[in-house]
């Protein structure tokens, strides 16, 4: 017993593995310190759409907790900027009296990333594709994201918090 202690212990404060934190770094320039993240363009119906995506993103940012966020596209080092092009919703699996038990959202986005001071785009997805799928809430069975989303907000929540670490993630570990 005391030998796998020991060993236990060896193998826990053992340092040089080589491991880190996953979503801890970053691939930016280091002069990005403050980065403008103004409100998404929304091409969508869904109203305020563009408002719930923008602040999840300035969030995860935030949360990740190196760079100044900002609303503005002046003043910054980095300037991101998105543009949310389209938002479906189709039923994926069904209960059985027939009604959707599950959905499946699409969302297509444009997003870039600009470097302010060497005027050049450091990361950028011309065609942004998330896709997630979520469980229906009793009585939702909608094929419009805008009524889906009006009869269950906890999935619009999900789905941009979702939305925003992808994009995050990928910006800051040069996915």
């Amino acid at each position: 017993m005391c030998l796998a202690v020991c060993a236990l212990g060896v193998l826990v404060s053992g340092s040089g593995c080589g491991y880190a934190l996953a979503g801890r770094g970053s691939f930016l320039p280091d002069y990005i310190q403050t980065i403008g993240v103004p409100a998404f363009v929304n091409r969508t119906n869904i109203f305020n759409f563009e408002t719930i995506l923008t602040q999840k993103v300035r969030s995860e940012f935030i949360g990740r907790g190196k760079y100044k966020i900002l609303p503005d596209a002046t003043g910054v080092d980095g300037l991101l900027t998105g543009e949310i092009l389209a938002a479906s919703i189709a039923p994926v699996s069904f209960a059985a009296d027939q009604l959707a038990s599950r959905y499946a959202l699409t969302v297509t986005a444009r997003v870039q990333l600009q470097d302010l001071h060497e005027n050049k785009v450091i990361w950028e997805n011309p065609s942004l594709i998330f896709r997630q799928s979520y469980e229906s809430t009793s009585g939702t069975s909608a094929t419009d994201p805008n009524a889906f989303f009006g009869q269950d907000t906890n999935a619009l929540d999900r789905m941009s918090s979702d939305f925003a670490q992808s994009i995050v993630s990928a910006i800051l570990e040069a996915f």
